[in-house]
């Protein structure tokens, strides 16, 4: 089933040209003149990707973090339990919500210059998100127990263990840090209010590169902790039991750090918020204009997104009563097939939603023109992520995680399911900018539907393999040395799930808008011609992996993802792939005196 992404901060992905988006600065429009922070949709595009690396990178370190003290066990499973929790709560009201429901109309009153219109609007907006996260974050804390119990009702077989029989009750820990985490998550859906505010005022770096400071936040409470437990064990306890019960303790520091986090990253955008925007007035009034017409947007929208949740809870609901670890893998393979789609999909869709909502459904032409240059601009960078994780999925797995308590068999398991996702990386990344097509042509409606079908196709795929491949252990399909418990392949079976509705909501979505945009269709031709490159350039990386000598799994990725990188864009450059110049930035554009 759709996998979300484990980070309530993370850029919401629930759904996640043949020419290059336009490199020359915007030109003013019938709708009005720019807002300030304009320039080319390559290089805003490039600005919030650059914002989504900084924290993806950090993120990293962050699961790395976390692989390193939790491998993939038990406490592994608890700590995606209790970020996919509230994480439920924050993409049902977070950015993709703000996307749909509060960007276009902020953005249509701004490109009218009607600015202290605007900012009454949004101040009405954050006072009634205000008070309605306020009251589902005292919700959350006040009944973490039943919330633990149906999101992972596999966990209750644990109550009763700790740390003093050598067992780890995940329920009784999943409570504890779903009740220090759902404050966060109420925090960091007013963060998701103030990156629509300055997405709509073309400032995207500072709103993709807050989130850097919640993954910093988390592991400096990991090191910390660990430096202070490490040393001062509880005194009397036994030796068998010390690893489990400071384990614990690193786990409800992470969950501190989370919510320490998820503060900052919404103090981090006021500044920019406040230079921004004019006429702010707090309010819980419905009668300021824009209010109810945000909230007719934001109804559909939230239906469409409960879909999406509710398949995120049938992952963690199915996945409790699969072998332990089978969270984790999921959780540590999200990590890696959801950069792609943030990294290179959301950057495309964020910078160009505003711009879509401006021009709508008026300017037919215009509007085919950027949603071709935003999906051909999307698949030059994701077809090669596709080929490049499931040929070097194994090395760069072993890159990012393999560490303390993560080993090889770790390894191996996370690369299956890593490869189960990747068949989901084309279509997840065109589906996000399609839902904001529909979106900005004032349809919310049409992917709340597609997405209630993609989850019945999801499971109907999900729920039969993966209780089939849980019969199965890595080691009966690659010699890796042996763990303590028998990593099963049962996380494989949902995450094919994924790729097979992420398939079908493509499908949907394509025939839905051809119908209603005469003349729009897919970039396939170009995609073919991408996919061939990427399948050439993996050739001579492939050989050189096998020549290396046996070095760490960490070294032999460096060697290898760095060599096909560099053949794919030397061969895109040789061949004048137009998108080529987009993403290189301005100082290879002069060097190549503009052309395609």
């Amino acid at each position: 089933m759709p996998a979300p992404p484990d980070d309530p901060q993370a850029p919401d992905l629930s759904a996640e040209t043949p020419s290059a988006i336009d490199p020359r600065p915007e030109e003013p429009t019938a709708a009005g003149p720019p807002a300030a922070g304009g320039g080319s949709s390559a290089s805003r595009a490039a600005t919030v990707a650059a914002g989504i690396l900084s924290s993806r990178v950090v993120g990293f370190l962050r699961e790395r973090a976390v692989a390193y003290f939790f491998g993939v066990g038990a406490h592994a499973d608890v700590f995606r339990v209790a970020l996919r929790g509230p994480n439920i709560l924050q993409n049902l009201l977070g950015e993709g919500t703000i996307s749909a429901a509060f960007i276009p109309i902020y953005s249509r009153m701004l490109a009218e210059a009607r600015e202290e219109d605007a900012g009454r609007f949004a101040g009405a907006v954050f006072g009634l998100l205000l008070a309605l996260v306020a009251l589902l974050t005292l919700l959350g804390v006040l009944f973490a127990g039943p919330i633990v119990t149906v999101l992972a009702p596999g966990f209750l077989g644990d109550a009763g263990a700790d740390a003093a029989t050598g067992g780890v009750d995940r329920f009784g820990l999943a409570v504890a840090c779903v009740r220090i985490i759902f404050p966060m998550t109420g925090i960091l859906v007013l963060s998701a209010w103030a990156l629509g505010v300055l997405n709509s005022h073309r400032r995207f770096f500072v709103p993709y590169f807050a989130p850097v400071l919640w993954n910093v936040a988390i592991i400096a409470a990991l090191f910390g902790a660990a430096a202070y437990w490490m040393e001062r064990p509880l005194a009397g306890e036994a030796a068998a039991a010390l690893g489990v019960a400071t384990e614990n303790r690193l786990l409800v520091a992470a969950c501190w750090g989370a919510l320490a986090g998820g503060l900052l990253q919404f103090l981090v955008q006021l500044p920019q918020v406040v230079r921004v925007i004019r006429g702010f007035r707090l309010s819980l009034s419905f009668e300021v204009e824009g209010v109810r017409e945000a909230i007719g947007a934001f109804g559909p929208v939230v239906a469409g997104r409960g879909v999406g949740q509710l398949s995120t809870y049938l992952d963690l609901f199915l996945a409790s009563f699969l072998a332990a670890g089978a969270l984790g893998a999921l959780g540590y393979a999200s990590q890696i097939y959801l950069l792609p789609v943030s990294l290179f999909g959301l950057s495309v869709a964020a910078a160009e939603l505003p711009e879509l909502s401006r021009v709508g459904g008026a300017e037919r032409s215009a509007f085919l023109a950027r949603v071709h240059r935003s999906l051909g601009q999307v698949a030059f960078l994701v077809v090669p992520t596709f080929v490049g994780y499931l040929a070097f999925g194994y090395p760069i797995v072993g890159l990012l995680f393999q560490t303390g308590d993560f080993g090889p068999a770790d390894t191996w398991l996370i690369y299956f399911v890593l490869c189960a996702y990747t068949l989901a990386l084309p279509t997840s990344t065109a589906s996000r900018l399609l839902q904001n097509s529909f979106y900005a042509l004032g349809d919310t409606k049409t992917p709340a539907k597609v997405a209630v079908l993609r989850v019945v196709v999801a499971a109907a795929v999900a729920v039969p393999v993966m209780f089939l491949l849980d019969r199965f252990t890595v080691a009966e399909l690659v010699d890796a040395p042996a763990t303590d418990e028998p990593l099963r392949l049962g996380a494989v079976g949902l995450a094919l799930g994924t790729a097979v509705a992420s398939w079908f909501e493509l499908w949907r979505l394509r025939t839905i808008l051809g119908r209603r945009v005469a003349g729009f269709g897919l970039p396939l031709g170009r995609a073919a011609r991408m996919a061939g490159l990427a399948g050439a350039a993996a050739v001579p990386a492939a050989g050189l992996w096998t020549l290396l000598p046996d070095w760490h799994v960490a070294l032999d990725a460096a060697v290898v993802v760095t060599t096909y990188a560099a053949t794919y864009v030397a061969g895109a450059y040789l061949l004048k792939f137009t998108e080529l110049d987009a993403w290189a930035g301005r100082f290879l554009r002069r060097r190549r005196g503009g052309r395609g």
